[in-house]
C-alpha cells in the first residue's frame, strides 16, 4: 500500500522546502499543494486544524501585512472568520502543513513531520 501525504507547499520558503526533501527522502508518495497559487478553501482549512489539534488563530502568521490590515488579532473574530479571512489571503497561513490520513503537522521544527510520518 503506498502511503499519500499531502504537504501545503511554498516553494520560496526554506522550512517548505526542507520538509518536501525529508518526505521524498522516505520514498513516501506526495501531493504537494502550493497554497499560494491554489489557496485551501476555509472548510479544507477547518479540517486541517482539527487534525493539527489547534485553533485558526495558531496556523496564522502574524507578522504577514493582511494580518495587521484586517485586524485579525480582534478576539472577537470566531474560527470562521479567521478560516475565512486565511483561505482568502493565503500568506497568513503557517507553513509547511504536511496531513497524513487523520493526523498533520506544521514543520516548524521539521521534527513534527518526522512524527507523523514514521
Amino acid at each position: 500500500m503506498t502511503t499519500s501525504i499531502k504537504i501545503y507547499h511554498n516553494p520560496q520558503c526554506s522550512k517548505s522546502r526542507s520538509a518536501l526533501e525529508l518526505i521524498q527522502q522516505k520514498q513516501l508518495t506526495v501531493e504537494i499543494i502550493e497554497y499560494l497559487k491554489f489557496p485551501p478553501h476555509s472548510r479544507e482549512l477547518a479540517h486541517i486544524i482539527k487534525k493539527l489539534g489547534v485553533t485558526a488563530r495558531e496556523i496564522i502568521r502574524k507578522n504577514e501585512e493582511p494580518y495587521k490590515k484586517l485586524g485579525l488579532s480582534n478576539p472577537k473574530l470566531n474560527e470562521s472568520e479567521l478560516l475565512e479571512a486565511i483561505s482568502i489571503n493565503p500568506i497568513l497561513l503557517q507553513r509547511p502543513i504536511v496531513v497524513l490520513n487523520d493526523k498533520a503537522a506544521i514543520g516548524r521544527p521539521l521534527e513534527n513531520i518526522e512524527k507523523i510520518i514514521t
